[in-house]
């Protein structure tokens, strides 16, 4: 393994890392988990995904501050 394999290696590890952290990840995290427990179920498009979760996220907010 060269240097230059480990320092991708590592930036690639960091870049999940940051992308896990502010779920940039939670679609590709959502297909495999659904791909793992409901096989048989077509899983939400991208667009339904993201609504279902904007939705969830934004359903008991009732004031600004």
């Amino acid at each position: 393994m060269t240097v230059f394999t480990r320092i991708l290696g590592k930036i690639r590890t960091f870049w999940e890392g940051i992308r896990r952290i502010s779920g940039d990840d939670a679609y590709e995290r959502y297909l495999k988990q659904h791909a793992d427990r409901h096989p048989a179920e077509p899983a939400l498009s991208r667009a339904e995904f993201f609504k279902q979760w904007q939705d969830g996220k934004w359903k008991g907010v009732k004031r600004c501050c």
